[in-house]
């Protein structure tokens, strides 16, 4: 085939989809090769919150905000050549004294803002009292002693569809032996406690838009006081929680990194909670990337540049 005088073989361009993900915050840059009007998938995780720390056991923190439009949801439109501003919320900081957990940050993307996953509750120094599971993305879990042991509500602000679940009660029993409820997670609420446990944070979603099968935004287990008998702490939800930790034991462990999952709750002073995971956002450009393995035929670069759409 003739080929303007180039030596070499002619190939046909590979037109596929422009996947990205961030971990960081940065811009995302949408390519002029992209096929009118410039649409593209997400995925955007916010941080996860910190698990909460008494006692009588600390709640665990909601998962972060988890809004997608992949698979089959409404994609966004960006338009051909610009810049936009991608923001990964970080995880909130657990606590290794008795208090609550901090809230995660937002994760946004054009016009697409996932809340952070609300703090665990606990109790708190100043001013001396009870903090209750926070709001979020996903709401923290309630702490295990001394009344309220209310957990924090998800989809805080309020999104279609849900970018979030409430978080699950905390549990007194006689002689102040506490287990807290775990954090909200992306499918799931946090579990309440129950006589013989903390509950289990609330499971995640998966998304395959990176490519392969990811879950995302688990819920933090809630921590538990040794006095209890034969206590059980709360396991971490499905896509990054971190799990609960006992008084006198172990603390939290923390929310997996870029994943959004809700911190461990603790177990008291000096056997603190854990920080929630970072988020994500995923974008993909669907037939955006023009690629030739050979040369490219005269004709075929001339007619991309026409087209405007020569990278």
């Amino acid at each position: 085939m003739a080929n303007g005088g180039i030596i070499g073989p002619v190939n046909d361009p590979v037109i596929s989809d422009l996947t990205q993900t961030f971990t960081a915050s940065g811009t995302f840059n949408m390519p002029n090769s992209a096929p009118a009007p410039g649409q593209v998938d997400y995925l955007v995780v916010a941080g996860g919150g910190g698990g909460g720390s008494w006692c009588g056991g600390g709640g665990g923190g909601g998962a972060g905000g988890y809004r997608t439009s992949f698979p089959g949801g409404t994609k966004l439109t960006i338009t051909k050549g610009s810049a936009t501003t991608v923001t990964v919320g970080a995880g909130g900081a657990g606590t290794t004294i008795n208090n609550k957990g901090s809230n995660g940050t937002d994760s946004t993307f054009s016009t697409i803002t996932s809340t952070g996953g609300g703090g665990g509750g606990g109790f708190s120094c100043t001013p001396y009292g009870v903090v209750i599971g926070q709001n979020g993305g996903s709401g923290g879990g309630g702490q295990g002693a001394c009344a309220p042991n209310a957990a924090g509500l998800g989809n805080t602000p309020p999104t279609s569809p849900s970018q979030g679940n409430n978080g699950g009660v905390g549990l007194e029993t006689p002689g102040g032996a506490g287990k807290a409820g775990g954090g909200g997670g992306a499918s799931a609420v946090g579990v309440a406690a129950t006589g013989p446990a903390a509950g289990p944070g609330g499971n995640g979603s998966a998304n395959s838009i990176s490519g392969s099968p990811v879950t995302y935004a688990g819920g933090g287990g809630g921590g538990v006081n040794i006095n209890a008998p034969s206590p059980s702490v709360g396991t971490g939800g499905t896509g990054g929680g971190g799990t609960g930790g006992k008084r006198g034991t172990f603390v939290g462990t923390p929310g997996t990194v870029n994943t959004g999952g809700g911190g461990g709750g603790g177990g008291g002073s000096g056997f603190g909670s854990g920080s929630g995971g970072s988020g994500i956002i995923i974008i993909q450009a669907p037939n955006a990337k023009v690629t030739a393995k050979g040369v490219w035929s005269l004709n075929d670069a001339y007619n991309y540049r026409k087209a405007g759409t020569w990278n």
